[in-house]
């Protein structure tokens, strides 16, 4: 029951890590980090990105502008690419240890203590995802709220309000988190089996083998 349980532990957590480095990626490229909705004209959306400007408009749909310049943009923007980058990274990275970690894979079944220290590192490797995810989104967003609630820029004066990218950034933030935590739980909660099944038979058809030749067990 133990290790069925540690199995789904370690199903669970990977499955969620790789929905959030899903949607890590998704949210480095969507354009709608920040939404501009102008009073006069309805029919106008503005949209910011990390790495471009996109006006949607009834008549001709949307259209695009890259950023001309990686100095020229505000700070959270520039540190934002970075982090988003790591974030995917550092998930990659995640999946590809943790992977080789999962009691699932036969491989290297007889180092399980190699197996669970895969698993750990996976863990952490999702923490610092999640983080590197979560700090620029929050960034934004609380510049956006900021810029807002601005006394000093007159009423008249449309404001950016959060985009559908924040959202989707912060779940992906906390999927990586809720992942690696299910994963070092799974690794550091239970039991390593001893054995798996076939050598458990291995190791009773040699006691066998023992009783047979009447001689005793060497490591009893």
């Amino acid at each position: 029951m133990a290790l069925v349980f540690r199995v789904a532990m370690q199903f669970v957590g990977i499955l969620l890590s790789l929905l959030g480095w899903v949607l890590s990626i998704i949210t480095t490229f969507l354009p709608h980090w920040k939404n501009l909705n102008l009073d006069l004209n309805e029919m106008e959306n503005w949209t910011v990105g990390l790495w471009q400007t996109c006006v949607t408009q009834e008549e001709v749909g949307m259209q695009c502008k890259d950023f001309d310049s990686f100095l020229a943009l505000p700070a959270e923007l520039r540190i934002s690419r970075i982090l988003m980058f790591l974030s995917n990274g550092l998930g990659f990275l995640g999946l590809l240890v943790s992977g080789f970690g999962l009691d699932c894979l036969r491989i290297g079944e007889r180092q399980q203590d190699v197996k669970k220290q895969l698993l750990i590192l996976g863990g952490i490797l999702f923490w610092t995802a999640g983080v590197a995810a979560l700090v620029p989104v929050s960034w934004v967003a609380h510049r956006t709220v900021q810029e807002f609630w601005d006394e000093t820029i007159p009423e008249i004066v449309p404001r950016w309000e959060f985009g559908a990218a924040l959202f989707i950034g912060w779940f992906a933030g906390f999927s990586l988190l809720l992942g690696g935590c299910l994963l070092n739980w799974a690794a550091c909660g239970t039991q390593i089996p001893l054995a798996s099944g076939h050598y458990a038979v291995a190791e009773m058809q040699t006691q066998c083998s023992y009783l047979e030749n009447g001689t005793a067990n060497p490591s009893v």
